[in-house]
């Protein structure tokens, strides 16, 4: 008996295709790494320390025991967390592809620190810095990219034009002439009409009674 099989689970690995898909984490690693590397660099300036790579590629900078390492944990999630979300949103769009954008570019940095230092991040505070980074980056990216899919979208024209339109087409029946029999081919009173069919026309007379059929 054949084994029925699971379906895929929805994500990046199977809804995009690889170069694709590769080129998008690349661009997210580098936006990462564009913004991480110059507010280190300031920050080094501001404070009066000497700027190093470690501070960006190591693990030791962040730490829970002094300013600095509070400072470097801030930045992280300011880059990792902020700026990533707000990049995943202008390059993916898509809101259940987030998460595994939003993983995948901390993982890739857990790699890149493990070659750059040759040890595995040993610090607590840059674990815990890590996952509130991932956690701000999903929330970010699913918020912009549920604002962008629910926006409404308009053809040619601007939502107060269609909005003003839809009212006015409400607003036709109420302001219509009620001339309710005049629709079906009567009229009241005296005067001319046309009949119920649109042809031919036709005219009202009054109706003699017995008095004026005997003067006549």
């Amino acid at each position: 008996m054949a084994r029925r099989r699971r379906p895929r689970r929805s994500g990046a690995l199977t809804e995009l295709p690889p170069l694709k898909l590769a080129s998008q984490i690349a661009t997210l690693q580098a936006i990462l790494y564009a913004v991480l590397v110059p507010l280190a660099l300031f920050t080094s300036l501001v404070s009066g320390r000497d700027f190093s790579f470690e501070q960006v590629f190591g693990w030791s900078a962040i730490r829970g025991d002094t300013t600095q390492g509070y400072l470097m944990a801030f930045i992280w999630v300011l880059a990792g967390g902020l700026f990533s979300g707000a990049a995943i949103v202008i390059i993916v769009g898509r809101t259940k592809l987030v998460l595994d954008f939003a993983a995948t570019l901390h993982v890739l940095h857990l790699a890149v620190v493990y070659l750059y230092t040759g040890t595995v991040p040993a610090n607590l505070a840059w674990w815990a810095t890590m996952a509130v980074s991932t956690c701000t980056a999903f929330l970010a990216g699913s918020w912009g990219c549920q604002h962008r899919e629910l926006r409404p979208i308009n053809f040619g024209g601007s939502s107060i034009s269609s909005s003003a339109a839809a009212s006015a087409a409400a607003a036709a029946p109420s302001a219509a002439p009620t001339a309710g029999d005049e629709e079906q081919g009567f009229s009241r009173g005296r005067g001319r009409g046309r009949g119920r069919d649109g042809a031919g026309d036709y005219e009202m007379v009054p109706i003699k009674t017995g008095e004026d059929r005997r003067q006549d």
